[in-house]
Order: C-alpha cells, then structure tokens, then sequence
C-alpha cells in the first residue's frame, strides 16, 4: 500500500510541477503582449485549474506517508490545501465557462460582478486560496529533516512559505499595477520547486 500511495505521490507532484510551469510560461507571455485575449485567460486560468487536483493529491500522499505525531502537521496541510482547492477552483471555473464565453458574446456587463479585476470577489477568492497554499507549505516543513535530500525539500517548502506576505500584499495593496504584480514572480519559481522537490523525494523513497 505505501508504494501506491509514493507512487501516486510522485505522479501528482509531476503533474501540479507541469501544470505550474505552463501556467508561468502563459503568464510571461501574457506580459510580453504574445499572448492575447481570449486565449491569455484561457491558458492561465486553464492552467492553474490543472494544478488544483494534482497538488491535493500530492499533500494527501504526504499526510498518508506521516508517522507518529507529525502527523498533526501534514493533516493541517492537508487541510489548509483543501481551502486553497475550493477557492481558486471556483474562481478559474466560474472564470473559464462563464465569464470568457459572455464576454465573447459581448455580454459581459451581465456578468460584470463574476470578473476577476483587481479587488473584485473573485481577486480575493484567488488570494485566499494562493495564502492558504502559502500557510500548508509552513506545516509541511514540520515534516522533513534538515539533512539529505529531505533539507531541500524543506528549504522549497520555506521558501513558498517565505513568499506569501508578498503574494497577500500584491493581492490587498489599494493600488494595483503591473509593476506591483512582479513583486509575486518569486512564487513562480517557489511554487513549482516545491511541487518538484516532493514528487521526487516520494520516487526516492518507493521501495
């Protein structure tokens, strides 16, 4: 059973590192004007919905593969996982078959309150779910040691950890601009390490 579980671990966690590093590249190129509307906003939420269920699962490995008391730590990853699940799935879902299609229709004044804009409902769902992704990396480091292979996956998780209060503070600063937003490109490289970093550390131990 404990090599399923790695096995699913490891799959998972390649699967959110994929999907995270397509959703950075459909980000560059958004900035770089390459990538235009409709299809900018189809890619990124496209691709940040595919790292939903992927790195849920991956943190529900995690937790099974927990021993003893530590285990406390990796179900308030789990947990805190969950909300990001639920947030940022029901922004890019409402985002992708109804805000996109509308607007294309030329009726997005409808639908005007379903828009993810800067300070908008659904900009703070998407905060919430990037914060609590934030705050299930601080328990997971709960879980590794810091020597081997486990102290740089420790040290991902950290760093992820680290880059929250920015990500919360692009987020809810009063102003926004896309000045502001590259105070968030950390995530992009700490996200995804994360993600990879476990994947591999359950290949390493699958016995």
């Amino acid at each position: 059973m404990e090599t399923t579980i790695q096995k699913v671990g490891f799959l998972a966690g390649i699967l959110a590192f994929s999907a995270n590093v397509s959703f950075v590249i459909a980000q560059v190129l958004q900035l770089l004007g390459i990538l235009n509307y409709p299809y900018d906003e189809i890619f990124i939420y496209g691709f940040s919905l595919c790292i939903v269920i992927p790195f849920l699962l991956e943190i529900l490995a995690l937790h099974y593969v927990t021993e003893g008391d530590k285990k406390i730590w990796s179900h308030a990853a789990l947990i805190f996982t969950i909300i990001y699940a639920v947030f940022v799935s029901a922004n890019y879902v409402v985002q992708l078959a109804t805000v996109i299609p509308m607007s294309l229709k030329g009726s997005v004044d409808q639908i005007e309150v379903l828009r993810q804009t800067p300070h908008s409902m659904f900009w703070d769902f998407d905060a919430i779910g990037y914060i609590c992704m934030g705050l299930a990396s601080v328990f997971v480091l709960q879980l590794f040691k810091k020597q081997g292979f486990e102290k740089w996956v420790r040290i991902s998780f950290l760093a992820n950890a680290l880059v929250t209060p920015l990500i919360a503070f692009v987020y809810f600063y009063p102003e926004f601009s896309e000045k502001l937003l590259l105070l968030a490109i950390p995530w992009t490289i700490t996200a995804p390490l994360m993600m990879l970093l476990l994947a591999l550390w359950f290949k390493m131990n699958n016995n």
